[in-house]
């Protein structure tokens, strides 16, 4: 069974947790991470000020399997403060999508 993580990033505040745990847990070096916040923004886009936080999740990432596999959640779906990753199974990642509207990306590691 494959699974995704979902990021609903139009909450996202820009807050990095998810990358200080990945980073911490994996023990990556400054430059090198497993996920990482990337600012958009702020621009103007059709006449409203568009500004957001994207955490978009690099090779390294393997959705923290071994924890998963111990009944724990993903380190960056766990420390999120805006719970925004969200890890589950390919199958449930399109319905969830819809339920949480058009600023949700689809990680596949």
């Amino acid at each position: 069974m494959q699974d995704v993580m979902l990021i609903n990033y139009g909450f996202c505040t820009g807050c990095h947790s998810c990358e200080v745990s990945c980073r911490k847990e994996k023990q990556l070096p400054l430059n090198e991470w497993g996920i990482k916040v990337q600012q958009i923004g702020p621009e103007e886009l059709g006449g409203e000020w568009e500004f957001d936080y994207v955490p978009v999740p690099s090779r390294l990432c393997d959705l923290c399997v071994d924890r998963r596999a111990d009944g724990q959640k993903a380190l960056c779906e766990l420390h999120c403060l805006a719970n925004v990753i969200e890890v589950l199974p390919a199958e449930d990642a399109a319905k969830r999508m819809v339920e949480l509207g058009s600023k949700t990306s689809c990680f596949v590691p």
